[in-house]
């Protein structure tokens, strides 16, 4: 069984490409992205307002939409999981929360 689920989620394209710059301004290959958002994700969880951030970063609407898709630990998935049952208990409107968490994630670590 592997160590690894893949994710799939959506990004604006103008983020899209900013990831993959900093990506390798970072240091990290292409093939680094997975380890990179990651990382990204485990930061945000950090954040005692990261529920706050990902009700904020919904107003970053707009451009069209680019599929990306990142392999990460299960253990950070089941924590993924768990905060998207947060994030809906907290702000029941909010749609494709799982999408929204890794935008958050992504932008709070290129900010």
């Amino acid at each position: 069984m592997s160590s690894k689920v893949k994710i799939s989620f959506v990004l604006p394209e103008g983020l899209q490409k900013d990831l993959r710059e900093r990506i390798v301004l970072d240091g990290y290959s292409l093939k680094g992205k997975s380890q990179w958002v990651a990382e990204a994700v485990e930061q945000l969880f950090q954040l005692d307002d990261f529920m706050d951030l990902v009700k904020v970063n919904d107003v970053m609407q707009g451009g069209f939409e680019k599929f990306e898709s990142v392999l990460i630990d299960r253990k950070l998935k089941m924590q993924l999981d768990e905060s998207v049952i947060q994030v809906r208990r907290k702000y029941p409107e909010i749609d494709g929360v799982q999408s929204r968490i890794m935008r958050t994630a992504i932008l709070q670590r290129l900010l």
